[in-house]
């Protein structure tokens, strides 16, 4: 790989952690791991990429190593069970995805326990975000504070995101 060249790699992403501030992305062409900065995820508008997410991006060759400069596409990774949660299971996936995407902002979200509660702007109503809705979304974990679009529901317990996306990919796909 060229110094001067970034080049277009196709990869997954072996695990990033948000606190630490990066991560690695493993090339489909094999080769050595690929650095990923939470600033180019950030870029890309993104604070989290969940393990195992299919992603392309931009990389370059420097003095450190392999390293991305920028995210081009992320896809959530495949999951080994398609089963929904449980207050999903009976919804119809095709209205699920006819659901407006509503602009929000992450209150707290907790990794170790797997939710976090968000806010759709200019409601005071909490939506309950659970771990497993993020990554199916290819998302790992939330950041307080943090822009994002939601698809939500009135569940049994309250409101809660049936999808969840960075803010600037919602403004895409419009």
């Amino acid at each position: 790989m060229d110094k001067n060249t970034a080049q277009r790699i196709e990869g997954q992403v072996k695990w990033f952690d948000p606190i630490k501030g990066f991560g690695f992305v493993v090339s489909s062409d094999g080769g050595p791991d690929i650095l990923l900065h939470a600033n180019v995820l950030r870029n890309f508008g993104q604070s989290s990429v969940a393990d195992g997410a299919n992603i392309e991006l931009l990389a370059q060759s420097t003095d450190r190593g392999v390293q991305a400069v920028e995210v081009l596409a992320i896809e959530a990774p495949e999951t080994q069970s398609t089963a929904a949660l449980a207050d999903f299971q009976d919804l119809n996936s095709e209205e699920l995805a006819q659901l407006p995407l509503l602009p929000g902002r992450v209150k707290w979200f907790d990794k170790a326990k797997g939710f976090g509660f968000a806010n759709v702007f200019g409601k005071p109503d909490d939506v309950f975000v659970h771990v497993e809705v993020l990554r199916r979304c290819g998302l790992a974990e939330l950041q307080p504070g943090e822009a994002l679009a939601m698809r939500v529901i009135d569940g049994r317990r309250g409101l809660m995101a049936t999808q969840v996306c960075s803010w600037e990919s919602a403004l895409n796909e419009e």
